[in-house]
């Protein structure tokens, strides 16, 4: 009768090979993800410094609570 072969070497070479693959894709998406943030900062930067600022109003703006204040009391 012969007996089965130890093969837990290789079991155990076989998960560690899955887990190595399987952190190095993770690892890779954890640069993938750092890098487009990194890209997305850039892209706000250019487009906030290639806005046209706007002109100054020339109208003086008032306070509208000031005239409700002042024509309600001409109304009593």
């Amino acid at each position: 009768m012969e007996t089965t072969p130890d093969t837990s070497g290789y079991m155990i070479a076989g998960y560690a090979i899955a887990f190595l693959v399987m952190g190095l894709y993770v690892f890779s998406m954890y640069l993938r993800h750092r890098n487009l943030n990194q890209d997305l900062e850039t892209l706000e930067v250019i487009s906030s410094e290639s806005k046209p600022k706007p002109a100054p109003s020339r109208t003086k703006t008032s306070n509208p609570g000031a005239k409700k204040a002042k024509t309600s009391a001409k109304k009593k």
